[in-house]
């Protein structure tokens, strides 16, 4: 497994709007604060440090999952992190790029 898929980026097997199509959630994972700076209509916040707390809550959502950050680097861990607990997700990178390809 190369580098950038293991960090979510790479081999997009799935792309965002097959994703949608599955109901996906999008979980931020910047801060509070900057989540309160602009985000994408309909995200939920849960920032990365507390992700790991919200594994349950999150697979009781029983959808698919596009994490995204401001820049990418954050939500690749998201998506490392909740696939690791067997969740479907996948790295949608930045806010604002991923808000444009919705």
């Amino acid at each position: 497994m190369g580098l950038l898929s293991m960090l979510g980026f790479g081999g997009k097997s799935e792309s965002i709007k097959e994703f949608v199509d599955k109901g996906a959630v999008i979980i931020d994972v910047r801060t509070p604060g900057e989540f309160q700076g602009g985000h994408i209509k309909g995200a939920k916040n849960i920032p990365l440090n507390t992700l790991g707390n919200q594994i349950e809550s999150i697979k009781k959502m029983n959808k698919p999952v596009i994490a995204c950050c401001a820049s990418g680097m954050r939500s690749a861990q998201a998506t490392s992190i909740l696939k690791n607990n067997g969740i479907d997700a996948m790295n949608g990178g930045g806010w604002s790029s991923l808000e444009n390809k919705l």
